[in-house]
């Protein structure tokens, strides 16, 4: 739509349009408005045909729209300001008045300023009617084919391949370049022209020309490293009943894995241990074959597997490695091998000899036919002498302890810390072992441990091991020392926690606590009043005894000097011990007491003798040398007594002997009427003695018998 300006005639004349009270008034595209007018009017200009027509993809159109204001002479553009809309933005688009025409068709184009809006039609037309391309709707072409061109036709006779675009929906199986179709791979594509809105398109198959490929070797092929390359040869078959073709130097070869098999020339290429699967296409048409690559030795064998296993040098140091491979556990076969070192200031090496240039790091290469290994060598400065914190250990089995550190001592008299460089080995893996950097004690005895720095040896320690102490059990428990006087030290063995008992008297360390004793050549000599903790130390375990120091003891009272007990019963014994100078002190619980007989008494607690069974023991209790006994009689507890008579009727002058049992808690009985107390109420009457009763007169008299707190009474009736 091309809007132009008219004289301002023309315009009043043309339409006019409220601005103010748009409800009142509308206007259109030619002209014809409604409405009452205020302080301003709209005025859009006419055009003179009704309608525009634009061609797809050859015009655009820019429209405009003017604004007249009452008392004003001049118009006003307001065709940005405007807003502007398509009723089918799908055949004619517009923004901010511009029109671009996209397919055939009629649409109504609005223009609306505030309240008020224009309107005019635009018809979109193509350039040509139709757009064809002189191919049938579908072909089919085979690869190897020459480029196929073709046409693009406007209403049938107009070519305009030149100016259509071309497309293809997949370039991987043809691709089009004005009009020239270039077969690629096999498959379906959509090939598409288009020309000023039209379009064309037709379908393309490619084929390949063979039905498949065959590969000579044909099944899965075995090579080893080293071997010669392998002329692979490629076959193509058009049917089943044709002649193979050999298309070897047409095809393309593959390889899945290039670090297995390279392919040079058509040639397979052994490079290193594993399977490729080598592909041969040639026309839409592949085949592979599965190669397996194998070393032919399954191990590369190094000497020197100690420098191996640590590999440190020092400068001007020189190792040779030989090098041989194998197939079988016996059997090895020298071979020379491929040698390189990944830094030749440090390390230089030549036909397995290396030497140490400098100080520094370099990886040492080595490989034959497809097996290889590395290992990483450090070179260290000249060192005058190692030094370590410790030569001799003893150690208890089952204990461990760090390897020392090791210290070596550089020709300008620096020292560098090399435990870490160092590797451990036992002389005797049945007495200790090295495990995690530690020395391990494992079985009693001797050993040497020496840690090497490459083939240098830098440190030996001479280990003894021996078996852990479960107890030490002393010849004396407590002392009591007189002042002044001396004792030997006890003698002592060691229960191992093997079984093992050893006498180890000579070999415990003594330590005395406080200043009540001292000790001297093997003995404890008292020096004051007081208490002392003797304590001795073997190995792993530790024994104290306590030792009380005082005066000398002069004189022992012991209270009860004899005791007589029931089964189960206790007493206990009370000693007094007195000095020179008339004090005492109370004993009983430092007697250090034993039965002689603990089958009969035995002490209970630390001075109670204790009942055990009917008997006598004799109990003794030692202080300062001295001895007191004690006698001790054990004997049934009584539970009753029993008369052989409980009335008497007699005559004066009569006599009667009565027999007294008595039953005890042992379930035992006995005669005791000789032991009995025996009594009469009325000696008048009837007299007794040891049971034996005597009758002198007339009455009544009670005769009772008494054994411990037991009583029986008879009663004697004289008429």
């Amino acid at each position: 739509m091309d809007v132009k300006e008219r004289k301002h005639d023309d315009d009043q004349k043309d339409g006019q349009l409220a601005a103010e009270h748009p409800a009142h008034g509308s206007c259109t595209i030619s002209g014809s408005c409604t409405g009452s007018r205020r302080r301003s009017d709209l005025y859009i200009p006419r055009r003179e045909e009704a309608e525009i027509e634009l061609t797809v993809a050859e015009s655009t159109k820019q429209l405009r729209v003017l604004a007249s204001y009452e008392g004003l002479s001049t118009k006003k553009d307001i065709t940005n300001e405007a807003s502007w809309t398509s009723s089918s933005s799908k055949i004619v688009k517009v923004e901010g008045g511009l029109l671009t025409p996209l397919d055939k068709g009629t649409v109504t184009i609005t223009a609306k300023y505030k309240t008020s809006l224009t309107t005019i039609k635009v018809t979109s037309k193509f350039a040509a009617d139709k757009l064809e391309i002189n191919q049938p709707s579908q072909v089919e072409y085979k690869l190897g084919s020459a480029d196929v061109p073709i046409k693009a036709l406007a209403d049938g006779t107009v070519d305009v391949t030149s100016d259509a675009a071309w497309s293809t929906s997949d370039n991987t199986v043809v691709t089009v370049t004005e009009g020239t179709l270039k077969l690629v791979g096999k498959g379906t594509a959509v090939i598409k022209a288009a020309y000023k809105g039209l379009e064309a398109s037709f379908k393309v198959k490619v084929v390949s020309p063979y039905e498949k490929l065959s590969i000579s070797p044909g099944e899965n092929l075995e090579m080893l490293v080293g071997d010669d390359p392998q002329q692979l040869q490629v076959y193509a078959q058009a049917g089943v009943d044709s002649q193979p073709v050999e298309v070897t130097n047409l095809a393309e070869f593959k390889s899945s894995h290039n670090s297995v098999i390279e392919i040079k020339d058509g040639k397979l290429v052994p490079v290193g241990l594993g399977k490729a699967v080598i592909t041969a296409s040639y026309l839409g048409t592949s085949t592979s074959v599965d190669v397996y690559v194998r070393n032919p030795y399954e191990a590369l064998i190094l000497s020197e597997p100690s420098f191996i296993k640590n590999p440190v040098l020092f400068i001007k140091d020189e190792v040779k490695i030989e090098t041989s491979v194998r197939n079988v556990a016996t059997e090895s076969i020298p071979v020379t091998a491929e040698w390189s070192s990944s830094n030749p200031l440090a390390v230089t090496v030549d036909q397995g000899i290396l030497k140490a240039r400098a100080a520094g790091t370099s990886t040492i290469k080595v490989s034959y036919r497809g097996i290889s290994k590395e290992f990483k060598v450090t070179v260290y400065p000249t060192v005058a002498k190692f030094q370590i914190e410790k030569d001799i250990l003893e150690l208890l089995r089952g204990e461990s302890v760090s390897v020392p550190v090791v210290k070596g001592v550089l020709l300008d008299d620096e020292t560098h810390d090399f435990s870490s460089q160092v590797t451990w080995a036992t002389g005797n893996e049945e007495v200790v072992v090295i495990e995690n950097g530690k020395i391990k004690a494992k079985g009693e005895g001797e050993t040497i441990v020496t840690g090497t720095i490459g083939s240098r040896e830098a440190a030996q320690i001479s280990v003894k091991v021996q078996e852990r102490v479960l107890l030490l059990l002393p010849s004396v428990e407590e002392y009591q020392l007189i002042t002044g006087t001396s004792v030997e030290l006890p003698a002592v063995n060691a229960v191992f926690e093997n079984g093992a008992e050893e006498d180890i008297t000579s070999e415990i360390i003594w330590t005395i606590s406080g200043k009540a004793a001292v000790i001297k050549d093997n003995t404890m000599k008292g020096l004051i009043a007081g208490t002392a903790v003797l304590e001795g130390i073997y190995l792993n375990e530790k024994i104290k005894i306590k030792a009380s120091v005082e005066q000398e003891i002069v004189k022992f009272v012991v209270e009860p000097e004899t005791i007589e007990l029931n089964i189960k019963k206790s007493k206990a014994i009370k000693v007094k011990g007195y000095y020179a100078n008339g004090k005492y002190v109370t004993l009983s619980s430092k007697m250090n007491w034993s039965s002689s007989n603990p089958e009969v008494a035995v002490i209970s607690g630390s001075s109670s003798v204790k009942a055990v069974s009917e008997g006598t023991a004799e109990v003794t209790g030692t202080y300062q040398g001295k001895e007191v006994k004690v006698r001790v009689s054990v004997v049934p507890k009584l539970t009753g007594l029993t008369a052989s008579e409980k009335k008497l009727n007699l005559q004066p002058g009569d006599t009667k002997t009565v027999t007294l049992t008595a039953a005890y808690d042992t379930g035992t009985t006995g005669i005791v009427t000789d032991s009995a107390l025996w009594t009469s109420s009325n000696p008048s009457v009837a007299k007794v003695n040891a049971g034996k009763i005597e009758v002198s007169g007339k009455g009544t008299a009670r005769i009772k018998a008494k054994l411990d707190s037991k009583t029986v009474t008879i009663t004697v009736s004289v008429k």
